[in-house]
């Protein structure tokens, strides 16, 4: 779908970017430093197919990016919209996953966090899909991650 802005409308438009990249970028990445690991998961019996943990912070980081990405265009394109706020939700969702696993080592509790991410996730692809194409795809890799995190949460409650 195009977007139809003023001519004046380009400065606007990158910075309103990059207010989306730093919230959702800086905001996780703050949630991350106040929600490590540690020694309470370095104890966890693991599945096989557990990551490196280094492996997580590269990825995420990624993420956060296509997650705003996706979040501004949204924006530019129906702030008030079912799309937005289903976007909003799976953000809350997300910023939400780290201190209740990690922070308060809620196994179950942080299964039910990120199945509920996950689906808020699909919706927001379902909901962007015909709309804005490339909102939608950029939500795809962060749907495949948060499908795996959720069977890593899953495995993680059932050995442990």
């Amino acid at each position: 779908m195009a977007f139809q802005e003023s001519p004046n409308a380009g400065a606007t438009r990158y910075l309103s970017l990059g207010v989306f990249i730093a919230v959702v970028l800086g905001g996780g990445l703050l949630i991350g430093l106040v929600n490590t690991p540690g020694d309470w998961y370095a104890s966890l019996v693991k599945p096989s197919f557990n990551p490196p943990n280094w492996l997580f912070g590269p990825v995420w980081s990624a993420l956060y990016v296509l997650i705003a990405f996706a979040g501004w265009r949204t924006w530019r394109r129906n702030r008030d919209g079912i799309a937005m706020k289903v976007w909003f939700a799976q953000l809350g969702l997300n910023f939400l996953w780290p201190p209740v696993f990690f922070g308060a080592h809620l196994l179950g509790a942080g299964l039910l966090v990120i199945a509920t991410l996950f689906m808020m996730i699909l919706g927001f692809i379902s909901l962007s899909w015909l709309r804005d194409h490339a909102a939608a795809w950029a939500f795809l890799p962060y749907a495949a991650w948060v499908a795996f995190a959720t069977l890593l949460n899953a495995a993680l409650w059932w050995l442990n």
